[in-house]
């Protein structure tokens, strides 16, 4: 497989053809398949002929996450059940479980997908693919595995967890690719450090992480501790799982697969189409879905879209690293927060560890936020004089950068508790 696919570096006159093309074939077969989309569009008055340009697109009813609870487990299918070879869900801990169905056709486009953000790491024959992903009904597993035979790399399928064992297997099998969640990346990085190993011990290159907001700052940390190149994904499950977009060895914001998703912008409150560079709620559509198609699925996740060209030669726009979620939005007195912003001022303190957790508490009528932020090892070491000090830094840098004023308490190294999958950034006891 080329490093650069031919879809990834078309005209985009060309590409906007395909996506129109690809836009009128799902709506009329979601309209003659799916009864939720069928009564949509028919109140909003649409039909696929109606559908004259890209633009036409704001007349498309949107989807929201409760459509597929509320249509659980099979009523959004678009197919007959025999045509269904594989079933992946959320862990429905807020509900009922989101359920995703695939077709041979689906599966297909998704190892594609994958295939295509592999290759943006240059991964392919002789790399060896360390996997830490979780496997199961989670979709990270196995898209990432689907993907890295399909580019010819050899696949360690180690899933999440077992970190001494995930350890020797980077040791003893030679991985040169790492794929788990950035926050995953960094206990891996203390469990090298622990066993009294450098960077240089390994042969890992290149990671590709995702499956949760992280900052620049925490890429630093990564890099610098396991010495790679630290590449962004996204990508979710109600769309197909991870290889919606990834970034270039460039770095400026992962590139969207326009010709199997259609990205929008919109306003989280006013629903309406943003322009491009403004932050809003990415709204995805998908173009080639067999199974279970999509339109205008509202993420939740805030980001921004650049369409400028890329100097890697890929064509597709980028999607800005998300910022947060509308419904992980912390309100704090008043001030609208999000982990990702906190994170961010944390993580300019060099004597800070990236390991935190926010506790929302509610003395009387108010609400209190409390930061528990691991310092560094030096700090823990020079005594209680000095952590309270790194808390005071800390606390009027968090003011600076967000203006809130928190009870911070630093704490040593190693102290937090680590995830094998999606870190728990916030306890929320306001009950």
């Amino acid at each position: 497989m080329n490093d650069l696919t031919t879809v990834e570096r078309m005209p985009r006159a060309e590409l906007e053809r395909l996506q129109l093309a690809r836009l009128r074939a799902l709506v009329a077969r979601a309209a003659e398949r799916v009864p939720l989309y069928r009564d949509r569009l028919r109140t909003a008055g649409v039909r696929a002929d109606d559908l004259r340009s890209l633009a036409d697109l704001r007349r498309l009813p949107f989807t929201v996450k409760a459509d597929f609870r509320d249509a659980y487990p099979y009523g959004l299918l678009a197919v007959p059940l025999d045509e269904v070879v594989r079933i992946h869900a959320s862990s429905g801990t807020t509900g009922k479980p989101t359920v995703v169905a695939y077709t041979r056709g689906d599966i297909e486009t998704w190892t594609h997908a994958m295939a295509r953000t592999l290759r943006a790491g240059a991964v392919g024959p002789g790399d060896v693919v360390q996997n830490a992903y979780g496997y199961g009904l989670f979709t990270g597993g196995l898209g990432f595995h689907y993907g890295a035979e399909r580019v010819g790399a050899a696949v360690v399928p180690i899933s999440g967890g077992f970190t001494e064992r995930q350890l020797a297997a980077l040791q003893d099998l030679g991985a040169t690719v790492l794929c788990c969640t950035p926050s995953y990346a960094l206990h891996l990085a203390e469990a090298v450090e622990d066993a009294g190993l450098e960077p240089k011990d390994l042969r890992l290159r290149v990671g590709f992480f995702g499956a949760e907001p992280w900052t620049e700052g925490m890429r630093d940390a990564i890099e610098s501790r396991l010495d790679l190149m630290a590449l962004n994904i996204y990508g979710l499950s109600e769309v197909i799982g991870p290889g919606v977009s990834v970034e270039c060895p460039e770095r400026r914001g992962m590139h969207v697969a326009e010709d199997l998703f259609l990205p929008e912008i919109v306003d989280p409150q006013t629903l309406e189409p943003l322009p491009a560079g403004a932050t809003g709620e990415l709204v995805l559509t998908t173009l080639t879905k067999e199974a279970l198609p999509v339109l205008r699925y509202r993420t939740r996740d805030l980001t921004s879209i650049d369409p400028e060209a890329c100097p890697c030669g890929r064509t597709l726009v980028r999607i800005g690293r998300i910022t947060g979620r509308t419904d992980d939005m912390l309100i704090v007195r008043g001030v609208n927060v999000y982990p990702s912003q906190i994170e961010h001022a944390l993580l300019q303190i060099s004597d800070v560890a990236p390991q935190y957790v926010l506790v929302l508490r509610r003395d009387s009528a108010l609400d209190t936020l409390e930061i528990r932020v691991e310092g560094q090892a030096a700090v823990a070491a020079a005594g209680a004089d000095a952590m309270r000090a790194l808390a005071a830094r800390v606390r009027r840098r968090v003011h600076e950068v967000i203006g809130i004023t928190a009870e911070v308490t630093v704490v040593p190294p190693r102290t937090l508790e680590r995830s094998i999958g999606k870190a728990r950034r916030v306890e929320d006891l306001r009950g």
